[in-house]
């Protein structure tokens, strides 16, 4: 069932914290059923992407999301003969460390943790599924195997060596990853394994997907802007000639669909021929590549370029959603003062380990950690319940 280079949970290099094996669930299968269960995941129903929780019901939520992203890791990993189960269970563990009000959320909180080794919310997905999570009777965290630990810590790449992206290689290791890295190497220098490479470009093709659908739904942009621009506008071209007069909302619909359909197909093409070409024949091998394996073909990477640059200036940037920006920022601006001066204001469990702090770089750990775990809804209540 499994091509030879992928990860078979057989040959899994086990959990943190030995357990019992299960009888009817595979290593990987018993991974995503706990991330599905976690907190962390739960209170991604209320993280949005780029508007604000209250802005609208059809706008994507980062569970939404997550579901999307998993739905296509699935995908891609079955046609590649990859462990479909581990893709599926890095994809919906990829968000688990993101802050209220998305990136902007992520941007402030990380301004405010610079002096206490930063805030990286990838680096936070590890430390909740290795320490914040506190449910199981015998360890922190979900126990999750090394390979679903090391696809959260690597799958946009290796995070230190040559390999590494060079617009982050010259920063400090994130305090997070470190942290867990230091627990249990996940071999920082090397690619991750293809499913986890699957589940990172699965969050491209989600999210390029959908962003644009939410930018049509909420008229920061019209479908006539759409057709100015690469793989969107002949998409719109190839409906109209294919169903001619079709109304606009499923028009719209037809369109992103094959947008959609276009990135899937294009990743699995150049999948097939890189991996053709390297004849890979052990997960090993794959780690040691000296690139990624899934990917886009460059000329769709430069298409989508264009459309990336397009969604920055008239969603991303957007006059009222810079507004938003701003208005979020200052809660999240104001909140985490707000409990470095007064730790007494965290719930009861939260002050067990201010108690145990020990310094004011580890106060501040303890309340990135509960800023971040916050709703858009629970981080707006709180500013109004606080400080009015």
């Amino acid at each position: 069932m499994f091509a030879p280079y992928a990860c078979l949970p057989d040959l899994s290099r086990g959990r943190r914290h030995t357990e019992s094996i299960s009888t009817f669930r595979s290593p990987f299968q018993r991974d995503r059923d706990r991330i599905i269960h976690s907190s962390a995941f739960r209170r991604l129903k209320h993280k949005t992407q780029v508007f604000v929780e209250h802005e609208g019901d059809y706008y994507r939520t980062r569970l939404t999301h997550s579901i999307e992203v998993a739905q296509v890791a699935r995908t891609l990993a079955g046609v590649l003969g990859l462990n479909t189960d581990l893709a599926e269970a890095v994809a919906l563990a990829h968000d688990l460390g993101h802050t209220p009000f998305g990136h902007t959320g992520e941007d402030a909180l990380a301004a405010l943790m610079a002096p206490y080794g930063g805030f990286d919310h990838n680096a936070q997905a590890l430390r909740i599924v290795t320490r914040l999570e506190r449910h199981y009777a015998g360890f922190d965290g979900l126990n999750l195997t090394w390979e679903c630990l090391e696809g959260i810590a690597k799958h946009n790449g290796p995070v230190i060596g040559p390999f590494a992206d060079q617009k982050h290689a010259r920063d400090p290791l994130p305090y997070a990853l470190a942290e867990a890295n230091a627990d249990w190497d996940l071999e920082l220098h090397t690619f991750a394994s293809a499913e986890a490479q699957v589940a990172a470009i699965a969050d491209d093709v989600a999210y390029s997907h959908h962003d644009l659908h939410d930018g049509l739904r909420s008229g920061l942009f019209s479908e006539d802007d759409l057709m100015a621009l690469p793989v969107t506008g002949p998409a719109f071209e190839a409906v109209d000639r294919a169903h001619p007069g079709l109304d606009r909302m499923r028009r719209r619909h037809e369109a992103l669909r094959r947008v959609f359909g276009v990135m899937v197909e294009d990743v699995i093409a150049v999948a097939r021929n890189r991996l053709e070409a390297a004849q890979p024949r052990s997960v090993e091998d794959i780690r040691a590549m000296e690139g990624t394996v899934i990917r886009f073909s460059k000329p769709l990477y430069q298409e989508l370029k264009v459309i990336r640059a397009f969604l920055f200036t008239r969603m991303y940037r957007a006059p009222s959603v810079m507004v938003e920006r701003a208005r979020v920022s200052a809660v999240i601006a104001d909140l985490f003062p707000l409990f470095m001066a007064q730790p007494d204001l965290l719930p009861e469990e939260w002050r067990q380990d201010v108690a145990a702090a020990g310094s004011e770089t580890a106060l501040a750990r303890i309340v990135a950690d509960y800023v971040a775990g916050m709703t858009d809804r629970f981080a707006l209540q709180e500013h109004a319940r606080l400080l009015g």
